[in-house]
């Protein structure tokens, strides 16, 4: 995978405008975990995204529509927890129509109504879709509501739907087995995964391994043991959905978003170390990553 080829459609022509750049719907976050929201809607606009509406609970409307005025908020309906309820789907799926692609699970919380909407939503959608996370988890045990999504909205390009972004617990708890630090069986359990169920899986960690339904398989080389730390997988979340968002072939999304992202880590690493590094930091520094790839 060259990953200089791919940054290279990521130039603008100087008629662009932000429509152009793609519409991202991020659904994220729950009462205690706003943070989520933020971090994967500001990463989705650092990452060259037209525009970024963020879907939380209307709990926490405030909370999030306080804090960053580039992103657009749109406040669904709320369990009594805080989470989304599945009272929400029609007004989800109507602004859907609007979109270019949607990312779902960044904080989103395991209550059992809030898992429901998640699974109406994998199953429903006709959105490309990059899942993590909380969205992972509404997966375990109901892996026919992913082969549901992708046979019935994608019926001719089933390769390309599904963005889906475990670290190794979350895959074990999806699709089952162990996983360990060999890169070999990392490389082998994902590329199955990922051909099986016609996603891509990216499997975080050190050397996170992408792999496509046409059994390609793309090992990143970029990152730093600073970047395990929470909301790091949210940004990353955030930096896939907008590359999809600009036109880009899923699998080419997460290889390119993947090395962008410890781009970004080993930037900030040399800023402020490994050991004080946050997600933050991560988001911080993306601009300088995409200035190294992209003009």
């Amino acid at each position: 995978m060259n990953i200089q080829s791919i940054a290279k459609k990521l130039k603008r022509p100087v008629t662009a405008h932000k429509g152009d750049m793609g519409r991202v719907f991020i659904l994220a976050g729950s009462r205690g975990m706003t943070g989520a929201a933020h971090l994967a809607g500001m990463a989705a606009l650092r990452s060259g995204a037209g525009l970024v509406t963020i879907g939380i609970p209307d709990a926490v409307y405030l909370v999030i529509a306080k804090r960053e005025s580039e992103l657009m908020v749109r406040p669904l309906p709320s369990t009594n927890k805080g989470t989304l309820s599945l009272h929400g789907f029609s007004e989800i799926k109507r602004f859907c129509a609007t979109q270019n692609v949607l990312a779902i699970g960044p904080g989103l919380s395991q209550h059992a109504t809030t898992q429901k909407l998640i699974r109406k939503v994998i199953a429903e959608t006709e959105l490309p879709l990059v899942i993590d996370a909380d969205g992972l988890n509404a997966l375990k045990g109901n892996l026919k509501v992913l082969r549901k999504g992708v046979s019935h909205h994608f019926p001719k390009m089933v390769t390309d739907p599904f963005v889906l972004t475990p670290h190794p617990g979350e895959f074990c708890r999806v699709f089952g087995g162990k996983l360990d630090d060999s890169d070999a069986l990392r490389k082998k359990r994902v590329s199955e995964a990922a051909q099986k169920h016609g996603v891509v899986i990216v499997l975080k960690g050190h050397r996170t391994v992408i792999a496509s339904p046409e059994g390609d398989c793309h090992v990143n080389t970029t990152g730093n043991p600073g970047m395990a730390t929470a909301g790091s997988g949210d940004v990353l979340t955030g930096v896939i959905a907008a590359l999809k968002g600009q036109g880009l072939p899923c699998f080419e999304a997460a290889c390119l978003g993947a090395h962008i992202h410890g781009l970004a880590g080993d930037i900030a690493a040399k800023k402020v170390g490994q050991v004080s590094l946050t997600a933050g930091d991560i988001l911080r520094f993306l601009p300088e990553a995409f200035k190294e790839l992209v003009l």
